[in-house]
Order: structure tokens, then C-alpha cells, then sequence
């Protein structure tokens, strides 16, 4: 997160205004998470539902048991699924860019 935030900040910082996507954006998309721990292993799931219902999915797990810390392994999940959310939103503003330009249909009203 501190890396997107600096990006961020740069990004502003050059007068950068063409629409983009922004780590709040990606925040925002997020609706709920949920977690979960498979028994007798240190492997954590986290599966994070979009405004639209859709839900992706990261993980973790550490090589060793004695390194294991439930709270560790949820931020480093969450943030494992968050990441897959950039190329999905990515995808959705260039179609809309995309269709503003060139006044192209709608996947739905083909």
C-alpha cells in the first residue's frame, strides 16, 4: 500500500488528470471479505465480494507452522486478492473510455 501511495502521490504531483484508476477507487470496490484457515495447515484464503458481486480471491501460507500468525496471514491474503481487483477495474475504464470515443455498444446491447 505505501508503494501505491507514493505512486499516487507522484502521479498528482506531475498534474497527471486523464481518468485513471486510484487506490481509493480500488478500496471502494471492495464490499465485503471473508476468511478462512484450512485446518491443520497455515494456508489463509481471503475472498473479497465487488459492488457487483463478483469476488476474487488471494492467499497465503507460511513454509514453516511455528511462523504462522492468523493475522498475518489475512493482511497478506487480502491484499494478495485486492491486487487481482486493479486489472479487472483497469479492464472496465478502458471499455468505458472506449465507448465514449468511439460511441461503441455495450457488451449487453449487442
Amino acid at each position: 500500500m505505501k508503494d501505491e501511495e507514493a505512486i499516487e502521490a507522484e502521479i498528482q504531483a506531475k498534474g497527471k488528470t486523464a481518468p485513471r484508476l486510484t487506490p481509493a477507487m480500488i478500496d471502494a470496490a471492495i464490499v465485503a471479505e471473508q476468511y478462512h484457515v484450512f485446518p491443520g495447515t497455515t494456508l489463509t484464503v481471503c475472498a473479497l465480494t465487488l459492488q457487483n458481486g463478483f469476488q476474487v480471491t488471494g492467499e497465503s501460507a507460511a513454509a514453516s507452522p511455528d511462523n504462522f500468525d492468523q493475522e498475518i496471514g489475512r493482511k497478506i491474503a487480502r491484499e494478495n486478492a485486492r491486487n487481482k481487483i486493479w486489472p479487472l477495474e483497469g479492464y472496465l475504464l478502458k471499455q468505458a473510455l472506449y465507448e465514449n470515443a468511439f460511441g461503441a455498444p455495450a457488451p449487453n446491447e449487442l
